[in-house]
């Protein structure tokens, strides 16, 4: 599975993929991670802060409440953040595609 949930919060295991024209999900990667194309290149942190930015607006999460577990400096990350609604919705929706 691509995210657990403990206590209220969600561990989301994903797999970035920097250099997109526009950030988005873009399906399952395999049965354990998410992939997530991010419109900025893998410089500086620059991908990271997209990523962070692009996951609070889409689960309705402040960026302060989100926080990498490990995997900051690989294309595949564990992010960790509290549980919304809206997470739920976009969860649904891609386990449905799939």
């Amino acid at each position: 599975m691509f995210y657990t949930e403990e206590n209220g919060k969600i561990r989301l295991r994903i797999k970035a993929q920097p250099g997109a024209s526009r950030s988005e999900f873009a399906g399952l990667y395999g049965e354990d991670a998410l992939k997530i194309r991010i419109a900025a290149a893998a410089v500086e942190g620059a991908a990271n802060k997209e990523l962070i930015k692009f996951l609070s607006k889409a689960f309705k999460v402040p960026k302060s409440e989100l926080c990498f577990v490990s995997g900051e400096t690989s294309k595949i990350k564990v992010v960790e953040f509290p549980k919304t609604e809206r997470f739920v919705e976009i969860i649904e929706t891609m386990i449905e595609k799939d």
